[in-house]
């Protein structure tokens, strides 16, 4: 009777653990986002994150629900693909939001305690035509994902989403095809810290970027390359996991490295244009 109530009771402790394993993996992957989106709110301004992090994610996320079409895997990564790609959503629709207004105000920053020379500059630079939108049907490679409307990035994962979604219908049947959309979805989320990389080391400076999203994505990476190799998922998915691992060190590094450079340091030559 004794190994019974202890068969039982394991199982339930193993059913708990799984759920909430499970319940981690789906709402993990946004987590480190919360706190960026509160600074973008805050402070009003969003250089300090780069928006390439939001296409490698979307890029990733999209590839891995067709990737699950061809090699079902399990749904509590399914479910992280469409939460992670409507948070990003949220995110661009923000920094945009963000942008647009600090443009506007811009050349009406100060006029209240300027000289009067400065005033009459000011005033002969808000008079000036305001810089032309940048939308999608622009096709000026130069401004890729550099829109001034929100909508342009939607217009733009459409049109992916669209194409990707009919190679992997004419060509769902071939192996290799399908394990190379699953490597491809891995491998763009395992380099999506690599934008804000080398946006650090350029502007030699990290500030704008929150540290707690980069502790929380080096925790959630941990723990989601672990869950990869003891549940079994695919090659790609553990492997490219501890990649994404190293270069979120990397980053952690760069705020070590970085810690003394002020403000000014980011508008100097490295600034990215």
């Amino acid at each position: 009777m004794d190994w019974v109530i202890s068969d039982e009771l394991s199982l339930t402790v193993g059913q708990i653990v799984g759920w909430g394993s499970a319940g981690a993996m789906i709402i993990g992957g946004v987590i480190p986002y919360i706190p960026q989106y509160r600074q973008i709110k805050k402070t009003k301004d969003a250089e300090g994150f780069s928006l390439l992090v939001c296409l490698a994610l979307l890029i990733a996320n999209t590839l891995r629900v067709l990737f699950w079409f061809g090699k079902h895997f399990e749904y509590p990564l399914l479910m992280q693909s469409i939460i992670m790609t409507v948070t990003m959503f949220a995110m661009i629709h923000l920094c945009v939001q963000t942008r647009n207004k600090s443009e506007l105000q811009q050349a009406r920053r100060r006029i209240f305690t300027a000289s009067s020379q400065e005033v009459v500059r000011l005033k002969l630079l808000s008079a000036k035509p305001r810089p032309p939108q940048r939308i999608i049907i622009d096709f000026d490679a130069k401004n890729f994902w550099n829109w001034s409307d929100f909508q342009s990035y939607l217009d733009c994962m459409l049109v992916f989403t669209i194409i990707a979604s009919l190679l992997m219908y004419l060509f769902i049947e071939y192996i290799i095809f399908v394990e190379l959309i699953g490597f491809l979805a891995v491998f763009t989320e395992a380099m999506l810290g690599m934008p804000q990389l080398i946006k650090n080391y350029r502007s030699r400076s990290t500030e704008g970027m929150s540290l707690s999203m980069v502790v929380l994505w080096t925790c959630g990476d941990i723990f989601k390359t672990l869950y990869f190799i003891l549940r079994d998922a695919p090659m790609q998915f553990w492997v490219c996991g501890s990649l994404q691992v190293t270069i979120d060190m990397l980053i952690l590094l760069q705020v070590y490295i970085y810690r003394g450079n002020s403000n000014s340091n980011r508008f100097g030559p490295h600034r990215i244009d």
